[in-house]
């Protein structure tokens, strides 16, 4: 009995301390809906009450919005005179003019958003629908409104004296910086809508008269005169030591904690793309379904930086290794140990025949073992780990003049050209070891008539001075210099003294300097020795090979320009390993640089190359083999930040597997970092403006506007990048520039030349 009855009252305190859980829970949960309630009631009411001030402010004439934003005006007021209310209190159109335009779209605050005034105010119009109940919630369209990253208050004392410095840094730039008198789409107009001519004599040399013009070279950079006895310089360019003060001040700059902490906040800010996508990919999406005929496949996209010697994949090059050494086998091809080999000779010494090659023996693919090893994936450039197989086959200036490396040329510019949507800016070396380099590699083109409308080239200075100089090639960095320069001023002033020279510079749109960054190098300070007093055993650092080359090519292009003829810009290898200032160097006079991963360490340096939309190219699956894992790769941050961004292969033959390696570089990347078929179109469309190819080829790329900013300059029938995504971008530089100006910012209206 007793029992029984004890268990009976646990069973009922247990039954009771339930229910008063019970009980409790649920006046929580109530307590906690309505406060809920209470405060999104209040937003909602302060959101409408600015509303009514808004529209009070239109019955006295005064437009929350300029008409004059929208391209048609009669559209505007239509769209406003559809936004009323019916009879019923009910609104026709619940979306504002703003979103109804394709370009409309939303940034996030410079601090987190202020909901009061962020709270859905393009949804809202009648309280009725929102501040009795919940149940209209779901018509509240999905976004937030327009928010701005300029700060409507005045900036701090701290602020401002960070906006000054970046603005000096900026200054510089444009004071070093090489820019055209008359930029392309003022000296050639366009008038013919349809595919450029191709040219039909790419080879022809007229007879262009010499200029007087008379050059010499000074202290490692040449000054041009009118004539023989004139002393009046026509191009000065600014001496090293100004330029050395200059990259210290910079790298003073921004290593200074309050200029590293505001870079750091403002790029965060750029970040807000990511609230665009949210709200807009699904517009986005269907305003590319919208254009006609274009998708990812056939809109035009450059391989902005490959290396002509891998330029081809490594079954191709198997291919044609085997096809020659069963058609030609007698050919004599090298000349090794006192005698001459045929090419059947030369693999008869490698104990070697055309059955027992494959790609595994070939060996020039880059794996785990070339990480951080820049001498062993240099090392993947000879096949089945033979320099000499690299000098019959890869090489120009061989025994049969570079013929086998002609025609595999021909048959990668025949595959691109099959492609068509595809181009590529191939980087061909001249080491500087002698002045006949040039004449060299000038008659190679021209007796192998190497021409493609889809491929230019660059010209490729590996920094290698300590290497020429310990073979005793080179007694002082002034050779190099020597070699380099002097007969691109020889060609220029008189075309008849390198005729062939002449005639493969109009193929030619770029300079760039390549080697191992990651080599340990001393900084360069004020005080330099001349190349002519640099003959010591040691490299120069990458600054002082930075600004020699720079010099050389500001007055040579000045030169060329007052002559009419095509110009080369500078665009080096920069930031792939190494110390900051090679970033600092590129910053004040490149127009784009190849890699730059080591943005990610400096936050100034990356905001002011945002700033200033130097172009990326870059290549994270080569970096992936040999300096940075590809999960690790700041691209999509980039990308995602607004910088000016492209894709390339690089070394094709080292890294990649299939017939289309940019198509390959463009796949990867789109599953890794999960990018939409509009992020890809836009990648391609910077390709595109980050080339070298001709006005007339880019405004049949990418539109005839091509080089207005903004979606004025889009062309979304050609670049499959709807308006909005080129307007986000566009609107967020403009208010960045704003706010470093602080309200003074002059924005051009077209894009650098």
């Amino acid at each position: 009995m007793n029992s029984s009855s004890s268990s009976s009252s646990v069973d009922a305190s247990v039954l009771q301390l339930a229910m008063a859980a019970l009980l409790g829970a649920s006046v929580m949960a109530v307590s906690a809906f309505y406060l809920h309630k209470r405060s999104v009631d209040q937003v909602l009411k302060q959101t409408l009450n600015s509303r009514r001030q808004k529209s009070t402010g239109d019955e006295d004439g005064t437009l929350d919005s300029d008409p004059d934003e929208y391209e048609d005006n009669d559209e505007y007021y239509r769209l406003r005179s559809r936004n009323q209310p019916n009879k019923n209190g009910r609104w026709r159109n619940p979306v504002s003019p703003s979103r109804n335009r394709e370009s409309g779209y939303y940034r996030s605050s410079c601090s987190m958003p202020d909901v009061t005034s962020a709270a859905w105010s393009n949804g809202v119009h009648d309280s009725r629908d929102l501040t009795g109940s919940f149940g209209n919630l779901g018509s509240i369209p999905a976004g937030l409104p327009r928010l701005h990253t300029r700060r409507e208050d005045a900036p701090t004392s701290e602020e401002e004296e960070v906006c000054r410095m970046m603005q000096e840094c900026l200054a510089l730039r444009e004071k070093y910086v090489f820019r055209e008198k008359v930029v392309p789409w003022e000296r050639e107009i366009i008038t013919d809508p349809s595919t450029p001519k191709r040219n039909p004599k790419p080879f022809f040399f007229g007879d262009e008269p010499a200029s007087e013009h008379y050059f010499q070279m000074e202290d490692g950079v040449v000054h041009v005169y009118p004539n023989k006895e004139s002393r009046e310089e026509l191009f000065p360019v600014a001496d090293a030591t100004t330029f050395f003060t200059d990259v210290h001040r910079i790298l003073r700059i921004i290593s200074l904690g309050n200029v590293r902490t505001l870079c750091h906040h403002r790029l965060r800010l750029l970040e807000q793309f990511s609230l665009h996508l949210m709200l807009n990919a699904d517009r986005e999406f269907m305003a590319q379904k919208s254009a006609p005929h274009r998708d990812f496949y056939n809109v035009r996209k450059v391989d902005t930086h490959v290396h002509h010697s891998a330029c081809m994949n490594q079954k191709h090059l198997l291919r044609f290794i085997k096809s020659k050494l069963k058609k030609e086998p007698d050919e004599v091809v090298i000349f090794r140990d006192g005698k001459y080999l045929t090419l059947k000779e030369v693999f008869e010494s490698l104990d070697l025949t055309g059955y027992d090659l494959n790609v595994d023996l070939l060996d020039v693919h880059a794996d785990k073992n070339t990480f951080h090893r820049f001498d062993k994936f240099n090392l993947k450039y000879n096949p089945c780990g033979q320099s000499r197989l690299r000098e019959i086959f890869l090489k120009q200036d061989n025994l049969i003049q570079g013929r086998f490396l002609a025609e595999l040329t021909k048959q990668v510019l025949s595959d691109l050209e099959a492609s068509k949507y595809q181009m590529a800016e191939y980087r061909i070396s001249v080491y500087g070891r002698k002045q006949s380099e040039w004449d060299q590699l000038a008659s190679w083109f021209v007796n192998n008539e190497i021409y493609s409308e889809n491929a230019i080239w660059l010209i490729q200075f590996p920094r290698l001075y300590n290497v020429y100089k310990g073979m005793g090639i080179v007694p002082s960095f002034q050779n190099i210099l020597d070699n380099i320069f002097i007969p691109l001023f020889e060609v220029t002033v008189d075309p008849s003294s390198h005729p062939q020279l002449h005639v493969f510079l109009k193929q030619v749109v770029g300079f760039d300097m390549v080697d191992d960054e990651s080599k340990p190098e001393r900084r360069p300070t004020k005080h330099m020795p001349t190349p002519a007093q640099w003959t010591n055993d040691f490299n120069p650092a990458f600054s002082y090979y930075a600004y020699y080359c720079y010099a050389n090519l500001y007055t040579l292009n000045k030169l060329r320009e007052s002559k009419g003829m095509t110009t080369i810009k500078f665009r080096p290898h920069c930031g792939e390993a190494g110390d900051i200032d090679h970033l600092a160097a590129a910053f004040l006079f490149t127009h784009n640089i190849a890699h730059g991963n080591n943005l990610r360490k400096s936050p100034a340096l990356q905001y002011l190359f945002y700033l200033s939309q130097i172009g990326l190219a870059m290549s994270p699956l080569s970096n992936n083999s040999l300096f940075l894992d590809y999960h690790r790769n700041p691209f999509p941050m980039f990308f995602a930040r607004g910088l000016n961004v492209s894709l390339s292969t690089d070394d094709p033959l080292q890294i990649h597997l299939t017939k289309e390696p940019l198509v390959e570089e463009y796949s990867v990347a789109a599953q890794v970092w999960k990018l939409s078929a509009c992020d890809l179109c836009e990648i391609a469309r910077n390709s595109v403006y980050q080339s070298g190819f001709s006005h007339p080829c880019k405004s049949h790329w990418v539109g005839r506007k091509y080089y207005i900013r903004g979606p004025e300059g889009n062309d979304i029938h050609k670049t499959n990048v709807p308006h909005m995504r080129v307007e986000f971008r566009h609107e967020v530089w403009k208010e960045e520039r704003q706010y470093l100006y602080l309200g003074q910012a002059k924005i051009p209206r077209e894009i650098d030349s």
